[in-house]
């Protein structure tokens, strides 16, 4: 029998998702989650010559029903794991939240070796599952030993993406995860993973077990949206509300009083609906414009789009900040690069 001892540690934590899906024998309904990390590395049988895995089934759900208390319990796990010498941990699971799970991760586990999500655009029944490949390189990546200092990285169809800058770009194309401000941070070839740029550290949070997250509200501007959703945030107990704006950052000019209102209220952060590039700041100066708005005490996200704009929003307000903790946070995510 091989001898395994010298192999990097490795510990693999299964959600659900495509990855996992598969049908009953018969049926003629969809697939659904089913399959586990055992069984999801064991059709891997590469595996045995990268790394001494352990495998963990930690959910088995479909990604949107993922939550913030899920991340920080699957976080502590994560930690556990780093703090005893695992070499990286690899986290599978659907792929319809992983940009705002991977960044969620980022933000919730301090430490130097990798923490990488992967997952699949073809479930186990389709021809050419992308599945399996994908796990294979997600590992190659955490037991690399130049793989520190990344942050959590998203794993799938051979590139490796920054957490902060990942997006979902096609409902179905195994080349759906596009990292458009930067590009990926590297790739796998033959075997071995190749890093092109680190990214700078940024805070982390900690100690929120148990605690209950606030509900912060995303609101993507549209033409002719008269506002009428903006009216309710606040009595339907919303702690705090990303814009996804137009453009640079511009909203219809008589929603702007509305927007301000709001801001002098709870913290309101504006983001760009195009889901690239950094919301704008001095240029433009109409009434909705983002200059009228950021006068007006609304937050600028920077390069972060809407839905992980409202991940860091809801972490800082789930460790207790307030609308001046929100932007000093948001102010510290715009160095991103080392």
């Amino acid at each position: 029998m091989k001898d395994r001892t010298d192999l990097p540690r490795v510990a693999v934590f299964s959600l659900g998702g495509t990855i996992a899906s598969t049908n009953q024998p018969g049926s003629a309904g969809g697939v659904t989650p089913q399959l586990g990390a055992a069984e999801l590395t064991a059709a891997v049988p590469q595996l045995e010559d990268i790394a001494q895995l352990e495998t963990v089934a930690f959910r088995q759900t479909a990604s949107g029903d993922l939550t913030f208390e899920d991340l920080v319990a699957l976080a502590a796990e994560i930690t556990a794991r780093l703090s005893s010498g695992y070499a990286g941990v690899v986290v599978t699971q659907g792929t319809d939240s992983i940009e705002e799970t991977s960044f969620a991760l980022d933000l919730l586990v301090e430490s130097d070796r990798p923490v990488v999500i992967t997952g699949a655009m073809r479930n186990p029944t389709l021809a050419g599952p992308d599945g399996p490949a994908n796990v294979l390189a997600a590992v190659r990546v955490a037991a690399a030993p130049h793989a520190d200092a990344l942050g959590c990285v998203v794993v799938l169809n051979d590139q490796i993406h920054a957490a902060r800058f990942v997006r979902k770009t096609n409902t179905s194309s195994p080349s759906t995860f596009q990292s458009t401000v930067v590009g990926p941070l590297g790739w796998v070839t033959e075997g071995r993973p190749h890093i092109a740029f680190r990214m700078r550290d940024h805070a982390h949070f900690t100690a929120l077990a148990g605690i209950r997250f606030p509900a912060v509200a995303l609101l993507k501007m549209s033409l002719g949206d008269d506002g009428r959703l903006l009216g309710p945030v606040e009595s339907l107990g919303y702690r705090g509300l990303v814009v996804e704006a137009f453009g640079g950052g511009h909203v219809r000019a008589a929603l702007a009083p509305t927007l301000g209102d709001l801001a002098a209220k709870m913290p309101v952060v504006l983001s760009s609906r195009t889901g690239s590039g950094s919301v704008l700041q001095e240029t433009y100066g109409f009434p909705g414009s983002e200059r009228d708005l950021l006068e007006r005490g609304l937050i600028p996200a920077g390069f972060l789009d809407g839905p992980k704009a409202r991940v860091l929003m809801s972490l800082i307000l789930a460790s207790g900040g307030d609308i001046n903790d929100v932007r000093d946070g948001f102010d510290s995510m715009g160095q991103t690069t080392r």
